[in-house]
């Protein structure tokens, strides 16, 4: 995918990267929102458990799906997403609050997934697709443990030519995000450097981590649409902001290509 290439099958701003590393929740599959229910479950649960003598009425308000979710969790991993929120919340925070908020989480995830699939988005099918169809080298990477199970029910690890997930990341002891440790490894594995690579990212640690880890091109993927969503991913390190990857394909149904 070089400069120039005609036929191209991406907008111009994607067509010097000579690979794709793509984050899986939120940007391939479904399962932000899930990730947000369940942290917020397990907070909340946190939350109500707490001593009296710990906490006053505003530590102890119910965790905020959306914008805490965003700040503080979205994007971590489990044991980095709860200790940072119980320290915003200025709520002990040690290894045994950590863990025990992280694996309950765990479990209700666990469950939630088991229960019901979770669907990958259409246009972020498209994009890959008409990548792979490019020759394009192409990794998924997420800090979720789950990562490759829910690829592979989503039918998309075959498109994948490598996936550095939670178990990788803990086998191979990748700090987490914002630290770009784990979107390098992705890169490694497909034997292109950052600065020819492209991250595709919806979280706000995420796109740190590829502005950290000195990518070519980080897009940030805004399905939130919120008053300053975009805002936040361009200010956290996106070079560009789609609603949608299926935007950074330069032709539509219907449209000339």
């Amino acid at each position: 995918m070089s400069p120039g290439q005609d036929r191209s099958p991406v907008v111009p701003a994607l067509r010097s990267a000579r690979a794709v590393v793509f984050d899986t929740d939120g940007v391939l599959v479904d399962s932000a929102r899930v990730h947000a229910e369940t942290w917020k479950a397990a907070f909340d649960a946190h939350l109500r458990d707490l001593p009296p003598d710990v906490a006053d009425a505003s530590a102890r308000r119910p965790f905020d799906a959306a914008e805490e979710y965003r700040r503080y969790v979205d994007g971590r991993s489990r044991r980095d997403g709860a200790a940072a929120f119980l320290a915003a919340r200025g709520l002990p925070a040690d290894p045994a609050a950590v863990e025990a908020v992280a694996a309950d989480k765990e479990r209700r995830l666990t469950r939630r997934l088991r229960a019901r699939p979770v669907d990958a988005y259409p246009g972020s099918v498209r994009l890959l697709r008409a990548l792979r169809g490019a020759g394009v080298p192409m990794a998924a990477a997420s800090a979720s443990r789950h990562a490759r199970e829910l690829l592979e029910r989503a039918g998309l690890l075959d498109l994948f030519d490598a996936l550095v997930d939670g178990v990788e990341a803990a086998r191979l002891g990748l700090p987490g995000k914002p630290d770009p440790a784990l979107f390098l490894e992705a890169a490694r594995r497909l034997g292109v450097p950052p600065g020819r690579c492209a991250l595709v990212e919806d979280a706000l640690a995420g796109v740190e981590a590829g502005r950290r880890g000195g990518f070519g091109l980080v897009v940030g993927v805004d399905r939130a649409a919120g008053p300053d969503t975009a805002d936040a991913l361009r200010r956290h390190g996106a070079g560009l902001v789609v609603p949608d990857p299926v935007d950074l394909l330069a032709a539509r149904e219907g449209q000339p290509s």
